[in-house]
């Protein structure tokens, strides 16, 4: 399954965070690196709400870049 991930740059480096998975974020010093750590986030999301009994969410996010003149 593939779940959307928002990476932006920070002062100290990247943040990311999924949009269908409340809660499950990461930083990392690069954008290798976030990315890294968010895959790994989102295993351990998944895997503690199978622990829990609950469902594993189904993507739902999408994305579009909009331009617009300044």
């Amino acid at each position: 399954m593939k779940y959307l991930v928002v990476i932006e740059k920070a002062r100290t480096g990247f943040s990311a965070y999924s949009p269908d998975l409340p809660g499950c974020v990461a930083t990392g010093r690069t954008r290798r690196g976030v990315e890294k750590n968010m895959r790994e986030a989102i295993e351990l999301h998944l895997e503690g709400l199978r622990e829990n009994g609950s469902r594993r969410p189904r993507p739902h996010s999408s994305f579009t870049y909009v331009e617009v003149s300044a």
